[in-house]
């Protein structure tokens, strides 16, 4: 096994006082072109069993609603699996935009083009042009439209769009109340959608925590995300890999 990165030594001297904050789709799970049937790789849920095992926090952080990631991931043993990047727990200032919402997907599903999948998430919409490349330009600009007459917020992701309430709400923010007393603290992510954590990261560094943002990349990632990542590995794959190094060496056996 590659020697562990000497940035992420801090996680292995005191994983006790450690977190790690993972995204779902990209980072755990390879990108498809049908988003129902995205799947973790195969051994992710027993390793994020294992780290949770040892470190004071293990949470995959993501914009799949809470129950499609117990379901994939099996709800693994002392892991926090959020969904909607935490609209699920604001309570009524995020769920009296349910309805609102509800009125975006009732209009896509009228209007979109062929090869366009709406994926309603209850509190969040997203709409999904990867069978239909010709078709961004029309589910951006609808998007847009719903901004303007809704009062909703969008955010731009891999071949795809978001409609979602306007709440300060993002992963973030999730970070940044997941974390507090932890002394080591990392981000993983892969598309636009966890600069918003890499932010909270680097908020925490000037606090005196030490922190590392990962970036899973590959040859259709936004170049902004590696840009502000610390280490950058290989998709998935790449991902796994390191969580493997971590596991390994938080168990004191390297």
């Amino acid at each position: 096994m590659a020697a562990l990165p000497e940035i992420l030594l801090p996680f292995a001297r005191d994983p006790g006082h450690s977190a790690l904050c993972l995204d779902f789709d990209g980072t755990l799970a390879g990108i498809v072109d049908d988003p129902v049937g995205a799947r973790p790789l195969a051994e992710v849920p027993e390793l994020l069993t294992r780290l949770a095992a040892r470190f004071a926090l293990v949470a995959v952080i993501s914009g799949r609603p809470a129950d499609f990631l117990h379901h994939v991931l099996g709800s693994p043993a002392g892991v926090e699996l959020i969904g909607l990047y935490g609209l699920g727990h604001v309570g009524p200032d995020a769920t009296q935009w349910r309805s609102v919402i509800g009125e975006v997907v009732s209009r896509a599903l009228e209007e979109a083009p062929s090869g366009v999948y709406v994926e309603p998430k209850g509190l969040t919409v997203t709409l999904h042009w990867r069978h239909a490349p010709e078709a961004g330009q029309w589910a951006t600009a609808f998007a847009a439209r719903m901004e303007h007459g809704l009062g909703v917020r969008t955010q731009p992701g891999r071949m795809s769009v978001e409609v979602r309430p306007p709440l300060e709400v993002d992963k973030g923010t999730v970070v940044r109340s997941l974390v507090e007393g932890m002394r080591a603290v990392a981000v993983f992510g892969d598309d636009l959608g966890d600069l918003p954590a890499f932010a909270a990261a680097a908020e925490l560094r000037a606090q005196g925590v030490a922190v590392v943002r990962v970036a899973a990349v590959d040859g259709e990632s936004a170049p902004e995300v590696a840009a502000q990542a610390d280490l950058v590995v290989e998709g998935p794959a790449g991902t796994v890999a390191l969580l493997e190094q971590l596991a390994v060496a938080a168990s004191g056996d390297w």
